[in-house]
C-alpha cells in the first residue's frame, strides 16, 4: 500500500476529509491535515457535566415551523418558566398561524419570514436564551453555530450536522462559548427506553456485551409527497435519499449510547456499513415520471439502497448494530435491544425482557415496570402522553430541557452527543462507498470519555417546572 493510500485512511478515520472520496480533492498535503487533526482534538473545555447558570424563565426563538415545529412551538408552550418570544420560518404563512395559534396566551412572539436568512434577524436579538431549530437538515449546523455564537444556548432536531467537518464545528463553538447544543433526540426519552437506562443503572443486564437500534419505517410514500399535498418543502427530505449509508441513525443510535455511556466511560472505536441495493426509490420515481412530469429529473437519479446495516465497535470491545431502512413494506421498529451478561431486553414488536432462555411473564414485567420506572415518568409521563408528541416522549424532551436550564443542570444529552450520533451517517457513507472497509470514528470528547461521568437520570436538583394543561 502507497503511504499516500495510507494517509488518505488515517485521515479519513480521524473525520477529517469527509465521508466519500471527492472530499479528498480539499487536501492541500497530508501534513496540513495532520495539523488540523492535531488542532481540532485539543478539547478547550469539556462540555459534558456543564452545568450553565440557572434561567428562571427561559425565552425562546423557534426557527423552522414546517414538519416538526409547530409542535414543538405547542409543546412549550405548557411548560411553566417559558416564554415563546419570536417565531421565524421562510413561509409567512406559517408564522402568521402559529401566532393566531397563541393568541390569548402569555406567549406574543414575533415573527420573522420572507427570506432565507430571516432567521439571522431572529437569533441577533438580545432577549432569547434558547434557540430551538426545526429547519431541512442543511440548515441545522450553520443555525446551530451562529446562535452559539450570539450567546444562545441550541436545541437542533436530529441529525445536528451533516458532514464531519461540520460536527467538529459544533464542538469547537459549544467548548468555546460555553453554550449548550443539544441534539433533540426524542427517542431517549421514549418510556421503555428509559425503563431499560434505569434498569442498567441498576445493574439488571450485567454487563452490556451488545445493543441495537433501527430506524426502520415505510415513508415511500412520504418521500414522494410534494409540499403542496403536505410534503417536505422543495423534496428535501426525498434528495437526502440520494446518499447511500445510514441517513437517519440517532432514533435507535441515543438510547442504546446513553445505556452503554457512550462518550461517559466507553467511546466508538470503527464502524463498518453495508447497504442493499434499491429496490424501490428509482423505481417509484419512474412510476410517478410517467404521469407527472415534475417526478421526471428524480426518474434519472441514483437513490441510495433499501437496507443499511451499520456495525460499531467500541473502545471497550463491545458492539452495536444500528439499522435504515424507510422504503421497504415492513412494520414499524426502533429495534432496541439490549443483550447484557446477565439479562436482555428487546422492545419491538413488543417490549420484552429476559433473564435467561425464556420471556418473563406478564406479572414480572409489571413488577420490573414498578421497579424501574424512572423519576421523570413518574413526574410528567402522564401529562406527557396527553400532550403528545410521539406518545408523549416529546414533551418529557422538552420539559426536561426546560427543567434543565431552569435548575442550573446539565443536560442529558451535550454536543458530543450530537456530533457523534450524527457523524455515523457521513462515516457509513464512506463505508458503503469502500466495499464496507472499517473506518475510525473521531473522539469528539477529546479523551475525556474516559472520565466523564454517565448520564443521570434522577431529578435530583430538579424536577421543579410545572405543566401547564
Amino acid at each position: 500500500m502507497s503511504n499516500k493510500r495510507r494517509d488518505f485512511i488515517k485521515l479519513a478515520g480521524l473525520g477529517i476529509v469527509g465521508a466519500t472520496m471527492p472530499n479528498l480533492a480539499k487536501a492541500e498535503s497530508p501534513e496540513q491535515l495532520y495539523q488540523l487533526a492535531k488542532k481540532i482534538n485539543n478539547q478547550s473545555f469539556n462540555m459534558c457535566g456543564y452545568a450553565a447558570p440557572k434561567l428562571q424563565t427561559v425565552r425562546i426563538g423557534v426557527v423552522g415551523l414546517g414538519m416538526r415545529g409547530p409542535g414543538a412551538v405547542d409543546r412549550l408552550s405548557k411548560i411553566d418558566g417559558v416564554e415563546i418570544k419570536a417565531l421565524c420560518d421562510l413561509i409567512p404563512e406559517r408564522v402568521d398561524k402559529m401566532k393566531a395559534k397563541l393568541a390569548g396566551s402569555k406567549h406574543q412572539p414575533e415573527g420573522y419570514s420572507g427570506s432565507a436568512y430571516a432567521w439571522k434577524k431572529m437569533v441577533d436579538r438580545n432577549d432569547l436564551d434558547l434557540i430551538y431549530i426545526a429547519t431541512p437538515w442543511d440548515w441545522h449546523s450553520p443555525m446551530a453555530v451562529y446562535a452559539m455564537e450570539s450567546g444562545k444556548h441550541v436545541a437542533v432536531e436530529v441529525p445536528a450536522a451533516k458532514t464531519l467537518e461540520e460536527c467538529w464545528q459544533l464542538v469547537e463553538t459549544s467548548e468555546r462559548t460555553r453554550k449548550h447544543c443539544m441534539m433533540l433526540e426524542n427517542c431517549c426519552y421514549d418510556f421503555f427506553e428509559l425503563m431499560t437506562l434505569s434498569m442498567k443503572r441498576d445493574g439488571f443486564f450485567g454487563e452490556i456485551i451488545h445493543t441495537e437500534g433501527a430506524y426502520i419505517h415505510d415513508l415511500l410514500w412520504l418521500n414522494f409527497m410534494k409540499d403542496s399535498e403536505g410534503g417536505y418543502q422543495d423534496m428535501w427530505r426525498l434528495k437526502e435519499n440520494f446518499k447511500d449509508g445510514n441517513l437517519y441513525p440517532t432514533h435507535g443510535l441515543g438510547p442504546v449510547c446513553q445505556i452503554m455511556d457512550i462518550n461517559r466511560g466507553d467511546q466508538m472505536d470503527y464502524l463498518t456499513s453495508l447497504s442493499s441495493h434499491d429496490f424501490h426509490m428509482a423505481a417509484k420515481a419512474r412510476e410517478l415520471a410517467e404521469k407527472d412530469n415534475f417526478f421526471a429529473s428524480y426518474a434519472e437519479k441514483k437513490f441510495g439502497g433499501n437496507m443499511n446495516t451499520t456495525i460499531i465497535k467500541t473502545k471497550k470491545g463491545k458492539s452495536i448494530m444500528i439499522q435504515h431502512d424507510v422504503t421497504s413494506p415492513r412494520p414499524y421498529s426502533r429495534l432496541h435491544t439490549i443483550s447484557g451478561t446477565l439479562g436482555f431486553a428487546q422492545k419491538y414488536p413488543n417490549p420484552k425482557v429476559s433473564k435467561g432462555h425464556d420471556w418473563l411473564k406478564d406479572e414480572e414485567m409489571k413488577a420490573l415496570e414498578e421497579k424501574y420506572t424512572p423519576e421523570i415518568v413518574k413526574k410528567v409521563g402522564e401529562l406527557a402522553k396527553q400532550i403528545g408528541g410521539h406518545g408523549g416522549m416529546d414533551f418529557m424532551m422538552d420539559w426536561r430541557l426546560i427543567d434543565c436550564l431552569r435548575n442550573g443542570l446539565p443536560l442529558d444529552q451535550d454536543v458530543y452527543d450530537a456530533a457523534l450520533w450524527s457523524a455515523i451517517t457521513p462515516l457509513s457513507e464512506w463505508s458503503v462507498t469502500n466495499r464496507s472497509n472499517s473506518i475510525d470514528i473521531p473522539d469528539f470528547t477529546g479523551g475525556s470519555w474516559k472520565s466523564n461521568k454517565p448520564v443521570d437520570i434522577t431529578l435530583k436538583g430538579g424536577g421543579t417546572t410545572k405543566v401547564i394543561v
